[in-house]
């Protein structure tokens, strides 16, 4: 089981999407209790632009119990799917959970900004956005203001006077 499941990542992981999910298939139902298998088959819809039938194995992935590295993945994973989907609510509350869990992933916080902005809550969305920019960059001319930048972050709708 464990070496087909390293030949279906290595599969995806060179562009074989279709050989590489049809093998994920195929394990997750001889191992339909397997959380990394079925992390693994959400996955591999996702990249094949499945997105609808990727949810089930993100969440029986999650409740079923994964690593910690696969959980930052599945969690990242299964609030992207839920926006693209249109269902915002689900995918704000998925990105929150990863935010608690893993509140230095910049890649969760990015999305998560995605979805506030499709939830119409574009300040705050702006400020997710703007402090991961800060806290990541090595551009100088960014960095040159940094102190301006992060002290708008959350007052974008202040007017000076």
């Amino acid at each position: 089981m464990e070496m087909q499941l390293k030949k279906a990542i290595d599969l995806r992981q060179r562009g074989h999407h279709e050989e590489s999910s049809e093998l994920l298939i195929k394990l997750v139902e001889e191992f339909p209790d397997h959380a990394s298998i079925n992390y693994q088959c959400a996955w591999s819809f996702d990249v094949l632009g499945e997105e609808s039938k990727a949810v089930p194995f993100y969440e029986k992935a999650i409740k079923l119990g994964l690593s910690s590295n696969e959980l930052e993945g599945a969690l990242l994973g299964l609030g992207s799917t839920y926006r693209t989907l249109g269902d915002y609510e689900k995918s704000k509350s998925i990105f929150l959970k990863g935010i608690e869990s893993f509140p230095t992933n910049r890649a969760i916080q990015t999305f998560y900004a995605m979805t506030l902005y499709n939830l119409n809550e574009h300040s705050q969305a702006m400020e997710w956005l703007l402090t991961c920019l800060i806290d990541t960059t090595t551009d100088d001319e960014i960095l040159r203001y940094k102190k301006a930048i992060e002290f708008y972050s959350d007052k974008l709708d202040e007017i000076w006077n």
